[in-house]
């Protein structure tokens, strides 16, 4: 995990009690934003601190927010640096006791910051609070109520492309939260780190929702904390076809339990075999390619990752057995 100097961890700075910060991490989502950002002005909350993370943008974004919202807070980053950094870097801005994340393509409903705050507060032994996401379009479609990982080692999205009818309205612990709109204790982040920089985009927040999970932190599900997604309006392409490819392999190599391997290395395995087949279906493709580039990547560099998870293994609260209890 990259080491965060320790002037700027969460927990480094006096806190404010009650406060909420919203991080929304931004690249190039100018047409995205006043819609993004006016949801989190909306909110029902108090007290709340806004921060948009711009990173790199040339289309305007952060001229619209200093001009049309002077009560976000704005962090301008030089370069185009990626959602994990992005994200990290509004977290370590961030002085409120509870941190949420939304993406510049979602919108929030009124009591979104509320729902996921009396989530928490329900409980205790939760370090993050997932929301439940909706598709912009189609409106009664799911993109997420909560991550979930296979045994063939595959992150998901519960319920993803389901029609929403009412069966993921219960509050429940599920395995993770998605980064596009979660709430973290900034305590849970003071101990486990924030986002791995090295994933770079995609399966970032799965990184840290397994060494949460390793720490003895839950997720609780908050059906009523709704957001709209716009999905891959501000991302996609053969970047992130690529690093879906290689930070899958990262997550098998580091984050899989041992007795996860041992049980289920033939489904595995052969999750990653047919997606290798799959791709060199389509290999004239560019997105097919860049995916098969990262998968190749991530076998070549999953020895460090493993090296990691001997690390992590040693500081594990929870039995190997919970930890494989909760793949789907």
């Amino acid at each position: 995990m990259t080491a965060i100097p320790p002037s700027l961890l969460p927990g480094s700075r006096d806190r404010v009690d009650g406060l909420v910060t919203v991080v929304v991490p931004n690249w190039n989502g100018e047409g995205l934003l006043r819609d993004c950002l006016q949801s989190v002005c909306n909110q029902s909350y108090r007290p709340l601190q806004c921060i948009l993370v711009d990173d790199g943008s040339t289309d305007g974004s952060p001229d619209l927010v200093a001009a049309e919202f002077p009560g976000v807070r704005l962090a301008r980053l030089p370069g185009n640096t990626g959602f994990a950094h992005a994200a990290n870097t509004g977290m370590r801005l961030a002085e409120g006791d509870v941190i949420a994340l939304l993406n510049n393509d979602a919108v929030a409903e009124p009591t979104w910051v509320e729902e996921l705050v009396a989530s928490l507060a329900r409980h205790p032994r939760a370090g993050s609070a997932a929301s439940k996401m909706l598709l912009w379009d189609p409106p009664d479609t799911l993109n997420s109520a909560g991550d979930l990982v296979r045994r063939s080692g595959l992150p998901d999205s519960r319920g993803v492309w389901e029609a929403n009818h009412g069966q993921y309205d219960c509050e429940e612990e599920v395995f993770g939260a998605c980064g596009g709109a979660v709430a973290y204790r900034r305590r849970m982040l003071d101990e486990i780190g924030l986002y791995d920089e090295r994933f770079y985009m995609y399966c970032e927040d799965v990184d840290l929702a397994f060494r949460a999970q390793y720490a003895g932190y839950r997720c609780v599900y908050a059906p009523r904390a709704v957001v709209r997604h716009r999905l891959s309006a501000s991302g996609g392409g053969t970047l992130a076809s690529y690093h879906v490819g290689r930070n899958v392999v990262w997550l098998l190599a580091r984050d899989m339990p041992t007795l996860a391997w041992r049980r289920h290395w033939p489904l595995i395995l052969g999750a990653q075999l047919r997606q290798a087949s799959r791709t060199l279906l389509h290999l004239r493709e560019p997105a097919a390619r860049a995916r098969l580039r990262g998968q190749l990547w991530g076998m070549v560099s999953a020895p460090v990752m493993a090296r990691e998870r001997r690390a992590l293994d040693a500081t594990r609260r929870v039995s190997e057995a919970y930890l494989v209890s909760l793949l789907t």
